[in-house]
């Protein structure tokens, strides 16, 4: 039980304490820090505090991760230790760059791949330290079929994060128009922490951990090793609103990594398939960002000033107007009897009536609503409405 006991805490501390999580918990930091100072450049105010994107990337996915090392040591997917050293170097590599477009798990699984396989071909005897130390790699065998499958259910999870989540923390942004106004749009800028266990043969940890746990199944000798898998999502809303559009976005990538998943499988009979999955998995992925972006360019922009009315951008958590079911994309056409035309008039026609707010809203459906609520003293004064200006 005790020795039970130290193999986790042991593992525990192996995976705080790899560069690539703490890295990531300060881009997390960072992107919350950027995130607010936008906020508050454009509307004077922050929609959510500044470590809510720190707190997400490392609370969010632990079910996600438990369940991929499940699925990964139950089914007995091997990986080479060497190709985990590339994936967490890729990984490292893009969080500097701060390039979240590209934290893909596809991208760190085909390029470590590739890379693996381009330094046995060229650069046989490349070693570094214990850290990494050449093997005998069959590249049209066991790693072509395993890699497939293992980046084609990471690019599941990063089909359900995106879709479950993207929305939730989009944060609203003023850029200008082509008639030198204000248009309002949504921009999610993500990163998730899942923690992941990934089955290597024992013999390869044994050459620079010796004393690290493994155990035996059958005549052979396997260890459990954990990695952070970084998942990042950069993208911008500019036509569509984030709870229709990143919804999507994640139902394609979810679908793209079961496909790749499953052309994996079908590498066990034919291992040129794995290669196959591989490129497919890069090429469509990285098709799917920039059809996605070129789409929402070519349309009109989403939230734009009107000649009457105002449009709603967001709604503060715990506001009156998330009381009264005030949604992004309600149009604010009269408060208290008084038609408005634009946000001083908003503002202004609210302070009319203090204790009570009466608003004829337009939703996005184009159906005209009565929205009201009494106001207390301790409420927003705004309603915690942020607005087109």
């Amino acid at each position: 039980m005790s020795n039970g006991l130290s193999t986790i805490m042991e593992s525990i501390l192996y995976f705080l304490l790899n560069p690539v999580w703490l890295f990531a918990v300060l881009a997390a930091v960072l992107l919350g820090y950027v995130r607010v100072k936008r906020e508050r450049r454009d509307f004077t105010i922050r929609v959510l505090a500044g470590l809510t994107e720190m707190k997400h990337a490392i609370s969010s996915s632990w079910l996600h991760g438990l369940a991929l090392s499940l699925v990964i040591a139950g089914v007995g997917l091997i990986v080479d230790y060497n190709w985990i050293i590339i994936f967490s170097l890729v990984m490292l590599l893009v969080i500097l760059s701060f390039s979240y477009k590209l934290a893909s798990p596809i991208y760190y699984a085909a390029i470590a791949f590739f890379s693996l396989y381009a330094i046995d071909r060229w650069a046989g005897d490349f070693s570094f330290k214990d850290w990494f130390v050449q093997e005998d790699v069959d590249f049209f065998g066991t790693l072509a079929v395993t890699v497939p499958i293992i980046a084609g259910l990471f690019l599941i999870t990063e089909g359900l994060l995106i879709r479950h989540y993207a929305s939730r923390y989009a944060s609203p942004l003023l850029i200008p128009t082509n008639r030198g106004l204000r248009a309002a749009v949504y921009q999610s800028k993500l990163l998730w922490i899942v923690p992941v266990v990934l089955l290597v043969p024992g013999h390869m940890v044994a050459q620079y951990a010796p004393y690290w746990p493994q155990f035996t199944l059958g005549a052979e000798k396997f260890s459990f090793i954990p990695i952070p898998l970084i998942i990042g999502f950069s993208q911008m809303a500019r036509a569509t609103f984030p709870d229709v559009l990143f919804p999507r976005i994640g139902t394609a990538v979810a679908w793209l990594g079961l496909s790749v998943a499953t052309v994996g499988v079908a590498a066990f009979w034919m291992p040129i398939l794995g290669w196959a999955a591989l490129i497919a998995g890069v090429l469509c992925r990285l098709f799917l960002s920039v059809l996605l972006s070129i789409s929402e360019r070519k349309k009109p922009l989403l939230l734009v000033p009107q000649s009457e009315g105002v449009f709603v951008v967001t709604v503060l958590e715990d506001s009156p107007a998330e009381k009264m079911g005030i949604i992004p994309g309600d149009l604010i056409k009269s408060v208290n009897g008084v038609t408005i035309h634009n946000e001083n008039e908003l503002y202004n026609a609210i302070q009319m009536n203090a204790a009570h707010c009466r608003l004829q809203v337009i939703g996005r459906d184009g159906e005209v609503r009565l929205k009201q609520q009494v106001l207390y003293r301790h409420d927003h004064f705004r309603l915690g409405l942020l607005v087109v200006r």
